[in-house]
């Protein structure tokens, strides 16, 4: 389409969007061509976090809620018309100029939905920050939580997740990962409050990649690791080093379900190379003992065999009690 033609003579609308995720002033090539270039740039917030830097820039922004009809008129005579979109997107705008491109009876300007930036992968964990940091403000319940008293749901959602996984519900599992999201960013929270030693969710998020990068040489060094045993050797290796360990039963959380410690256990001597004969003894412990070790080493987790084990019982006596009242 050139300058002269008719098209052009009804100039251009540009609704621009941004992301209130990403700093203002950080925007597209596009966008800032597109404001430079523009008659009028028009905003219905005049507190939209952009202004200040598009004013910084040399931009001249008119605070203005103009009609589709007078959005059209503006830019007659092929002029070309900026909207910075608020964070609700403009909708009572767009649904106008719609109604009036499908009436037939107005020579339409071009319309451009123009992204000035955009969200990167996991930008909506900043939505869930800003969430928990009101909801901790405001909800009397949330106010007064503490790490203490939230102990028990870490417990139970990631029980909850685990059973997620267990039966393949990819809604529930994703359902169950955001609640156990959710804990993290709690505790986060509460602990910016402490006196002694705060930490916030960054400092959180800055510890485990780190701790990731350190612990993957392979990745982002130049040692080299070939099958998930070598990985596995140089997580154990580097973590000794961290912890500084004396070992290998160190950071063992003894208060896991039984099963699950035991085949934690088997699997660190395992990997430690450690001959270790299995303690004799009398009862049921040692025998559950020896059956979770012998499942280690076949490559079986005891504690999810027996909750499967436990799944198929528990229908057994739904059966059982439904034929007992027929």
């Amino acid at each position: 389409m050139n300058a002269t033609s008719p098209e052009a003579a009804h100039g251009r609308i540009v609704l621009l969007t941004t992301s209130h995720r990403v700093a203002p002033g950080l925007l597209s090539w596009p966008a800032w061509q597109a404001l430079r270039a523009a008659d009028a740039v028009l905003c219905a917030d005049g507190a939209h976090p952009q202004l200040p830097y598009l004013r910084e820039a040399g931009i001249s922004v008119a605070e203005a809620s103009p009609t589709a009809q007078e959005l059209v008129d503006a830019c007659a005579g092929g002029r070309t018309v900026v909207v910075v979109a608020t964070g609700e997107g403009e909708p009572a705008l767009t649904d106008g100029l719609a109604r009036l491109a499908g009436s037939g009876r107005v020579h339409m300007p071009e319309l451009e939905l123009l992204p000035a930036s955009y969200d990167l992968p996991g930008a909506r964990l900043l939505d869930l920050v800003q969430v928990m940091d009101r909801i901790r403000v405001e909800c009397p319940w949330s106010s007064r939580q503490t790490h203490q008293g939230l102990a028990k749901y870490g417990i139970e959602e990631a029980y909850e997740l685990v059973e997620a996984i267990e039966a393949g519900d990819r809604d529930e599992l994703r359902e169950e990962l955001g609640d156990v999201l959710l804990q993290v960013v709690f505790h986060a929270r509460i602990a910016e409050e402490d006196q002694d030693a705060p930490f916030s969710i960054d400092d959180v998020a800055g510890g485990i990649v780190a701790k990731l990068i350190h612990r993957h040489p392979h990745v982002f060094g130049d040692e080299k690791a070939e099958t998930p045993e070598d990985v596995k050797e140089h997580w154990l290796r580097t973590k000794a080093e961290e912890k500084r360990r004396t070992s290998v039963t160190e950071g063992v959380p003894l208060g896991q379900p039984g099963l699950a410690l035991t085949a934690k256990l088997a699997s660190r001597a395992r990997t430690a190379a450690l001959d270790v004969p299995l303690p004799q003894g009398e009862g049921i412990g040692y025998e559950l003992l020896a059956l979770a070790v012998g499942a280690e080493a076949d490559g079986v987790d005891p504690e999810a065999a027996l909750r499967a084990a436990a799944r198929v019982y528990r229908d057994a006596i739904k059966e059982t009690e439904v034929e007992g009242h027929q």
